[in-house]
């Protein structure tokens, strides 16, 4: 039976219009974001047979190009309008983060964070550059790889912290483990930056991990 058939109660955009998005199921939403399903198949059918071919709805939000495009109902359009909507929720927090405090909205900071680097394959060092008020001036992704005292240049940091006439910085970085613990190196590093940054008058507020799911801040750890 396809959806237009169906009671306008269990139909997946007109629940989400009466219910809100946290009502609809993964398969559902999915579902809207595909608006058709393929022969034989209503949206909300095609959406649990992916769901089932990726492992979730995870999986396939971070599924690379090649590996999307070949599931049945997909394809580079697909890709590219999921591409949009992933970075849009992206600026969204973003321009919370610039619309307040960062250091008054913390959950706010790491969620932006969390969704810029948690599913990166690579490590990632980036940084939230604040004026002396401590509003977000902004984000940069600064150094990849295996992140040490070798790969994470404080002179460089310096320098763009500079160009924004920063007051303060709050660092954050993944670990494609999935384990959010600070490591040696972490450390290290961090008290590196802060030095040389000391010598310019901008603050290190935080360093945060990013994990699987999880983050750990340097600054509730004592650490900072």
């Amino acid at each position: 039976m396809a959806i237009r058939d169906w009671p306008a109660s269990e139909r997946p955009r007109e629940k989400l219009l009466a219910q809100g998005p946290q009502a609809l199921s993964d398969a559902e939403l999915l579902a809207i974001f595909l608006r058709v399903g393929v022969a034989g198949k209503s949206a909300v059918d095609l959406s649990r047979e992916l769901l089932d071919r990726f492992g979730g709805l995870r999986p396939m939000l971070k599924a690379d190009r090649k590996g999307f495009c070949e599931a049945k109902g997909l394809g580079d359009a697909k890709y590219a309008q999921l591409q949009a909507v992933l970075e849009m929720a992206r600026r969204h927090l973003l321009e919370t983060l610039h619309r307040g405090d960062a250091l008054e909205s913390p959950e706010a900071t790491s969620r932006y964070l969390m969704l810029r680097l948690r599913d990166r394959p690579q490590e990632v060092f980036a940084a939230l550059f604040l004026d002396a008020r401590h509003r977000v001036i902004a984000f940069e992704e600064m150094f990849y790889g295996t992140l040490d005292g070798a790969s994470v240049h404080p002179r460089e940091v310096v320098r763009r912290a500079l160009a924004h006439n920063a007051g303060a910085i709050i660092f954050a970085h993944n670990h494609p483990s999935g384990i959010a613990e600070p490591s040696g190196a972490d450390q290290a590093i961090t008290r590196r930056l802060k030095e040389a940054l000391a010598l310019i008058d901008v603050r290190v507020l935080d360093h945060i991990v990013v994990g699987d799911g999880v983050t750990v801040s340097f600054m509730e750890r004592g650490l900072l």
